[in-house]
This record gives structure tokens, sequence and C-alpha cells, in this order.
């Protein structure tokens, strides 16, 4: 009789303790889950520091050009570079890392977008795009000047540190 208690306590130990295993195996998971959530939640932060434009944001932010036809009249409060570009372009994907560096050296003091052109076709034709990528620098004063073909992020950096003076 004492062997058979002596069994059934081991055995009852042996449970508690597979419990105890399972129990700080899934509370390391979810802790694991939750720095991989926290992870991904500020790569995103990274990646939304370029913002796509449609054609209602680009009125609201950078120009509504159905109200001034015929004159540059930029609506931003910052300088601000577009990248006009497709996703099927390869020298678009090559400059795309160039953009995002260049979103994140200057946050805050400058407004970086894109604009895909072939969702944006009205966009594309406002500035007479005919080969992306193409970026478009914008000062917060006089006309804006334009790029065609990729960039390096030294080159990038380069003009957007004239159009910041």
């Amino acid at each position: 009789m004492r062997t058979k208690l002596l069994i059934l306590s081991a055995a009852a130990l042996i449970i508690a303790g597979c419990n105890a295993s399972a129990n700080n195996q899934q509370k390391q998971s979810d802790n694991d889950q939750q720095a991989q959530t926290a992870q991904d939640a500020k790569k995103e932060t990274k990646k939304m520091k370029v913002q796509e434009l449609n054609v209602a944001d680009f009125k609201q932010k950078v120009m509504d050009y159905d109200k001034h036809p015929n004159e540059w009249a930029f609506a931003g409060d910052k300088p601000a570079v577009i990248d006009f570009y497709a996703t099927w372009c390869g020298p678009c994907k090559a400059t795309a890392p160039n953009i995002e560096k260049l979103a994140e050296t200057y946050a805050g003091k400058l407004d970086v977008y894109k604009v895909d052109v072939d969702k944006e076709p009205e966009l594309a034709g406002l500035f007479g795009i005919r080969s992306i990528p193409t970026i478009l620098f914008i000062p917060m004063t006089g006309d804006p000047s334009i790029q065609v073909g990729a960039m390096s992020y030294a080159q990038l950096n380069d003009v957007v540190s004239k159009i910041m003076k």
C-alpha cells in the first residue's frame, strides 16, 4: 500500500512538473509573439515615413492644381520629394530604399511621397512623366525641379540639401 502511495505521489509530482513546464513554454511563446509584434510595428513605422499619394492627397498636401491651373502654389509646410514610380519598374525598386533612407534621415524636416503612375495616371500626366523613376524636388519657395532616372542616396541627399536652404 505504501508503495502504491509513493508511486501515485511521484506521478502527481511529474504531472505537476509537466504542467508547470508547459505553462512556462506558453508564457515564453506569448512573450516571443509580443516581441515579434512590437518589432513588426517598429518596421511598419519606418516604412510609413514615405507616404503614398493619390489625387485627393496631392491636392491637399502638395498643390491644388484645379484652383491654381496656371501657377505653382505649394501647399506644404516643409520641402517635399515625390517619387513617381511603378511596382514593375526595376530602377524604381533600386531607388526605393534610397527614398526610404532619405525620409528617415530628414524625418520631420522633409515630406517624402510616392506616386504609383499606374494607379494615378492623372498625376503622372500633370508633370509629363514619360520615364520612371522620376523624382520631383519641391522647395518651400520657388519652382520644383525634376530628375529622371534612378538616383543613389548620395545624389538624393545632395539635391535635398540644396532645397532645404
